[in-house]
C-alpha cells in the first residue's frame, strides 16, 4: 500500500469519529507488513482523561485481533491547518509494539510528512527496557 492510500484510508476515518467536546477529529491507518490494515479514530468522553486517540484505537484494535508485531506504517490525519502528530501517550503505547514504526501525518489539506517513530520518540522506554 502506498503512503497515499494509507493517508486517503485514515482521513475516512474522521467521519467516524466522536468528538462533541473538542470537535477536532482525528483518523488513524496502522499497516501490517502482511497489508492487513487496522483503522482508528478518536472517542471523547465527558471525562476528559478517558478519552483515547485515534492512533490508539487502530492499535488496540490490531493487538485485541491477536497482531503483537509486524506494524509498518501508520497514518494520523486531522483537518487542522498543522500536521496531526501523535500525542506523547501515543507515542508510548506505539513504542511498545513497533519501535521502527514509520509514521505519517497529515495536516487538513492532505500534506503528508513521513518520519520514524524513534525520532518523534527518541530514548523511548519499551520492553527491553525492563531488562
Amino acid at each position: 500500500m502506498t503512503d497515499q492510500a494509507l493517508i486517503d484510508l485514515a482521513f475516512t476515518m474522521l467521519g467516524r469519529s466522536y468528538v462533541p467536546y473538542s470537535k477536532f477529529p482525528v483518523g488513524a491507518a496502522l499497516l501490517c507488513a502482511d497489508g492487513t490494515v487496522f483503522t482508528g479514530c478518536n472517542v471523547e468522553n465527558a471525562a476528559y482523561g478517558s478519552t483515547i486517540c485515534a492512533e490508539r484505537t487502530a492499535l488496540v484494535k490490531a493487538v485485541s485481533e491477536g497482531r503483537r508485531d509486524g506494524f509498518e506504517r501508520l497514518a494520523v490525519v486531522g483537518k487542522s491547518t498543522d500536521y496531526c502528530w501523535p500525542c506523547g501517550a501515543c507515542r508510548q503505547m506505539l513504542y511498545e509494539f513497533a519501535p521502527d514504526l514509520e509514521v505519517l501525518v497529515a495536516r487538513g489539506d492532505g500534506a503528508f510528512v513521513k518520519l520514524p517513530l524513534r525520532e518523534l520518540l527518541p530514548h523511548g522506554f519499551g520492553p527491553a527496557s525492563l531488562g
